[in-house]
């Protein structure tokens, strides 16, 4: 008897091979890809009975029977999403490269003058493969990850991003994915390059949206290499519709004296997956995660952080901070591993939680392992209420409840967002915040 799990199974693989036929790829991809459909297929969707996953269940994800989007958005649906991104971006004027539905839009698309070379996969894999070759499917792994893999093997579009050899680029660079799928349930499989060459600073921002209907399901895998001497920032807003699927791996690679901030605030989505994570595989490299999910009604968050200190005198820092409300879940789990050469290493790790329900709900597991003896590492994690003292005091001043309550959550949450550099981009992720908060609450 054919199982449940074995039908899915084979739906995927069915897609895959009419996704192959039509694909235009290098050999060496053609192959990368095969092997990964080939993981997918003996790893299966993960389970509760899986330690990474026992908190989140993608049951739902599993029983729907997703097809890669097969069209474009409609013309008519142009100046929505149009008037959805500037919505989204007023407050930055740096470069942009769109992609909807997993597909390159240059109508929606301005990369003039950045300083940087900025296209798209697809055109990169035709045109100069030996470019993408180094880095595509090297950090994010594909034969361990049941998601990686099958993002792997429909890899097809997503953004190519190269900052040039001691090159500043001074605005940062946004990366929008817009999921805009009609009909029946929708997968998108958006596929991010960026490297970060010897010398060069940069700030790249991704951020997720998509229409407001039910049952489509974004799964994403940014993979980023940071050359010696580098510094790259990235933020990422994940602002997808509430009825929505959202799973997401991000590595950054990083080699000797290199910096790299990344930053996640996770809003959207009825199920969302963030795992951010950092190779120091130099010396004196710098890595920092940060992050804030905020969730109301039923909406669950998982964010699993890894910082791998591969390399000795290396520092790290990680800050991930969650509000919950309604009936909301969220599940942290960070974890910081210092292998055998990574001496002189010191890192810490703070997961901090507020809970604005008593039927909200946070699972926190912050872990380390250490193989070596001369290093300096903490970590800890807390999970409280709103300070009553706080509210009191702000209500004897004349301020109203609800108010009094959103500004103190909005200091809560700036804890985090202050730490991205980028001035415009910290006041458009305040603005968001702010507009999610005010909508909340008694």
């Amino acid at each position: 008897m054919t199982t449940a799990t074995e039908t899915q199974i084979e739906n995927y693989l069915r897609q895959y091979g009419e996704f192959e036929k039509k694909a235009k790829a290098p050999e060496w991809l053609r192959a990368i890809r095969r092997e990964a459909m080939e993981a997918f297929a003996e790893l299966g969707f993960p389970t509760l009975r899986h330690e990474d996953w026992k908190y989140t269940n993608v049951a739902a994800i599993k029983r729907e029977e997703f097809e890669p989007v097969s069209s474009e958005a409609g013309e008519e649906h142009i100046s929505a999403i149009r008037r959805r991104i500037q919505a989204l971006t007023s407050e930055l004027d740096g470069p942009r490269v769109v992609f909807v539905n997993g597909r390159y839009a240059a109508e929606l698309t301005d990369v003039r003058g950045s300083g940087a070379r900025i296209g798209t996969l697809g055109e990169a894999l035709e045109k100069r493969p030996e470019a993408i070759e180094p880095y595509l499917a090297r950090s994010a792994d594909y034969r361990a990850h049941p998601f990686v893999a099958l993002n792997t093997a429909f890899i097809g579009d997503g953004a190519w991003i190269e900052i040039p050899e001691r090159t500043v680029v001074e605005k940062p660079i946004a990366v929008i994915h817009v999921a805009w799928p009609e009909g029946k349930p929708a997968a998108v499989y958006p596929r991010n390059l960026i490297v970060a060459r010897r010398e060069s600073q940069a700030t790249v921002v991704e951020i997720y949206v998509g229409a407001e209907v039910p049952n489509y399901f974004t799964n994403a895998v940014t993979e980023a290499v940071a050359e010696e001497n580098a510094v790259l920032e990235h933020v990422k807003a994940q602002l997808e519709s509430e009825r929505a699927f959202h799973i997401a791996t991000a590595t950054f690679h990083q080699a000797r004296n290199s910096i790299v901030r990344s930053t996640t605030v996770t809003l959207g989505a009825a199920l969302a997956r963030e795992e951010p994570a950092c190779v120091l595989d130099g010396e004196g490299g710098e890595a920092t995660l940060n992050g804030l999910y905020v969730l109301a009604g039923t909406q669950h968050a998982d964010s699993h952080t890894t910082l791998d200190h591969a390399k000795a005198h290396c520092g790290s820092r990680e800050v991930y901070k969650g509000i919950l409300e309604g009936k909301s879940t969220g599940v942290f789990n960070g974890k910081i591993i210092v292998r055998p050469d990574a001496q002189k290493t010191d890192s810490k790790q703070s997961n901090k939680n507020l809970l604005l329900s008593p039927d909200a709900t946070i699972n926190t597991k912050p872990q380390l392992e250490i193989w070596a003896d001369d290093v300096k590492c903490t970590h800890g994690a807390t999970i409280g209420q709103m300070d009553a003292e706080a509210l009191f005091y702000m209500r004897s001043r004349g301020i109203g409840r609800k108010e009094a309550r959103n500004l103190l959550v909005a200091a809560f949450a700036n804890d985090v967002l202050d730490r991205i550099n980028d001035a415009p981009l910290r006041e458009s992720l305040k603005r968001h915040i702010s507009a999610r908060l005010a909508g909340k609450g008694d």
